[in-house]
């Protein structure tokens, strides 16, 4: 009897329970502790439908119609979530708040509404991963945004119409293998016209004359300073060459120094705002030196949910793909509650302080911030792994920064007359005030000093921060008159941090495509690692040459970023979909067309070798292939024999002889074997130093001349 009384109950509650969809375990392991027992969390496991492999899969004649399909990887999810949809109550789609997961969240609907015509199905949004933000959004679900899905369907299908076309036509003239993409293309350009910039850069010798002064005054006779030469007469200084520079300097030795002004003034320096996804890939790689793609997986593991103790699985930051620097009011007043008892009333400014945007911002998304301010980076060490500590450190520092004061500072400026005409001039600063400092110290510093290191010829002046006080009039003694050889120098090569930059002040890609961008780049070999500089190959050369003089529009940085322009309109609802790939089609189409006929077969190119084939006895001859150049017999396609260029350097095992060459593990990865193998088995992941000097390496003092004292 107790049984047949609680079995009605028990079939009720299974015809009311939920189905709950989010993209990550990790994600629906976090989640499915704020709801209650009438909802089931499960996870898509990403993209659950896309366009097929094999086929470029859009019919272009009949309105860019996409053919999609359950991806391979998707089988055994979409059979289990149907089967988890029957008989529930309601469908709640919960991927992330952007363009991709609302496409996501369309195609699971296409999937669950094939099965059921009839289950209701519910969208919901949260920027962060909280009880009270998951508990909100569940209260007020909403319907799919198609313009989101339509803007998402354009950039897809236009990528794969470029990308399906544009990488048979390489295959054909330079190399099995090889791949092209709208965006990708246009960020390698950049990196081979910088490249470019710097190999064609004419260094041109200037020199700077400094002095090493103290007062005359006795009490502050000990406190040395600096000054630079700045003007001669009313002309700013130039010196070109050794000669000029020792002839002012001769001039200067033996005249009397006072100060000619002084001003002091207090300035304030605000903080930044909090984090997009742009600045956070650039300072994580300035302060960190993560790579964009390593700051993106730490990012989604701290926003999809970490163990806590007793707490569970925690979000512990906001979504990290935005361009928004919007900060709830929620946020705000958590951040002030903080600051006032950590740091006092002085730290904490009267109203909360408001950042703009970038125009085409996603306003109602949030920057990226800590979804607690009181939850310290110490707090939550012991629960992370380092590099997850140290990228949420930066994360909690910088918006619990963007919400205090400024810091004041005293910044002084001395101008002192040598003889009549030659002004010298010094720079100190002293901090008033720490203000956001105290969190965050000084990223202005930071800054000049990365701009310094990647090449900037124009050279601010010292700050010296215990320049003595000085008086109008005052006497000065000269200790020391230095003359000191400088060259102008290249722009710096661009590295994770410079490129998301000038990508994101160009307008090409968006937050979400700067990291998959320099992945793919590397992994193609267009471009190479230096140190954290990124050099394109000769292959990456070659495929920028042929696709720039082809496809000039499809290369044009300015219409890549009007591309962009426009599927923000279509996220609008200001541009029909359709219509803009239509637009985009036909003058591609032409150019594919004329291209075909037109572009030079690098791949038919073979260069003569001395060396000798081991199979057939045959010359070897250089060819193009999907990694650049390698050595192949001559006699192919009846002797298939190849190998690698050698790299100039000998196999250091004894009496080996062999040469090393570049090879590429299973995985992708490359390195350095003997060309003996398998008879010899040495391998390295670098080549052996050279002693040289590259045109980013900067000159040691020992390679300056310097006149003086």
């Amino acid at each position: 009897m107790a049984d047949s009384k609680n079995s009605p109950k028990k079939t009720e509650k299974k015809k009311t329970k939920n189905l709950v969809i989010v993209e990550s375990p990790a994600k629906a392991k976090t989640i499915n502790k704020f709801l209650g027992d009438n909802y089931q969390v499960e996870a898509s496991m990403g993209h659950v439908r896309d366009l097929p492999k094999s086929k470029m899969g859009v019919d272009i004649e009949n309105q860019f119609t996409p053919n999609y399909i359950v991806i391979n990887k998707a089988r055994k999810v979409v059979s289990r979530l149907k089967k988890m949809a029957k008989g529930k109550a309601s469908v709640y789609l919960a991927p992330d708040p952007d363009r991709e997961g609302e496409a996501i969240s369309w195609h699971l609907a296409h999937i669950f509404r094939e099965e059921d015509a009839e289950i209701p199905i519910h969208r919901v949004v949260f920027n962060e991963i909280t009880r009270g933000a998951v508990k909100e959004a569940f209260q007020h679900p909403h319907d799919i945004e198609m313009n989101l899905v339509n803007a998402q369907q354009a950039r897809r299908i236009l990528d794969r119409v470029v990308g399906y076309q544009l990488s048979p036509l390489l295959w054909k003239k330079v190399g099995r293998g090889l791949s092209a993409g709208r965006v990708q293309s246009v960020a390698l350009r950049l990196i081979v016209e910088r490249e470019r910039e710097i190999q064609s850069f004419v260094p041109v010798e200037y020199w700077s004359i400094e002095g090493k002064l103290s007062s005359q005054i006795p009490v502050k006779a000990d406190k040395f300073f600096i000054a630079k030469l700045e003007k001669i007469g009313e002309e700013k200084v130039k010196l070109d060459n050794r000669d000029e520079a020792e002839k002012v300097r001769q001039e200067i030795l033996n005249l009397p120094f006072k100060v000619d002004k002084v001003d002091v003034r207090e300035r304030a320096r605000k903080p930044q705002a909090p984090f997009t996804t742009s600045k956070l890939q650039q300072e994580a790689y300035n302060r960190l030196g993560f790579p964009a793609a390593k700051t993106m997986r730490i990012a989604q593991r701290l926003y999809e949910g970490v163990e806590i103790g007793e707490e569970g699985s925690v979000g512990l930051i906001t979504y990290m793909r935005t361009d928004s620097v919007n900060v709830s009011v929620t946020a705000q007043k958590e951040a002030a509650k903080y600051i006032q008892e950590k740091y006092g009333p002085d730290f904490l400014p009267e109203t909360p302080p408001v950042y703009k945007s970038k125009k085409g911002a996603q306003e109602a998304h949030e920057a990226i911030r800590p979804t607690s301010a009181g939850r310290e980076p110490d707090a939550v060490r012991s629960f992370l792994e380092e590099d997850e500590h140290k990228l949420y450190d930066l994360i909690w520092r910088k918006f619990l920064a963007s919400q205090m004061t400024p810091a004041r500072d005293e910044q002084i400026s001395v101008v002192i007359l040598a003889g009549e005409k030659y002004f010298f001039k010094a720079t100190g600063r002293r901090n008033l005030f720490p203000g956001f400092g105290i969190v965050y110290g000084d990223p202005k510093a930071l800054n000049n000093s990365k701009e310094k290191a990647n090449g900037n010829t124009e050279e601010e002046d010292a700050l010296v921060e215990d320049l003595p006080p000085l008086d109008v009039g005052e006497l000065l003694t000269l200790h020391e008159l230095m003359g000191y050889q400088h060259f102008t120098k290249p722009p710096g090569r661009y590295n994770d941090a410079s490129l998301v930059k000038i990508l994101e002040e160009k307008g090409i890609g968006r937050p979400s495509t700067y990291a998959p961008i320099i992945y793919t780049l590397l992994a193609r070999e267009y471009v190479s690692r230096k140190g954290g500089a990124l050099i394109p190959s000769e292959l990456g050369e070659i495929v920028v040459d042929l696709l720039v003089k082809h496809f000039p529009k499809v290369l044009d940085v300015e219409f890549t970023a009007n591309m962009e322009e426009e599927l923000d309109k279509i996220e609008e609802g200001e541009l029909d979909w359709i219509t803009v790939l239509n637009d985009f089609y036909a003058p591609f189409s032409q150019n594919l067309t004329e291209a075909r006929e037109k572009m030079k077969s690098v791949r038919r190119e073979v260069i003569p070798t001395d060396h000798i084939c081991d199979i057939c006895g045959k010359t070897m001859v250089i060819k193009w292939g999907r990694f650049g150049k390698f050595i192949a017999c001559s006699g192919f396609p009846d002797c298939k024999y190849t190998r690698s260029i050698p790299t100039g350097f000998r196999c250091p095992e004894p009496n080996c002889g062999g040469d090393l060459v570049k090879r590429r593990s299973k995985n992708r990865r490359t390195f350095y074997g003997c060309s003996n193998y398998p008879e010899c088995k040495f391998i390295s992941n670098k080549l052996p130093k050279k002693e040289d000097v590259s045109q980013d390496d900067e000159l040691s003092e020992s390679d300056r001349e310097t006149l003086g004292p």
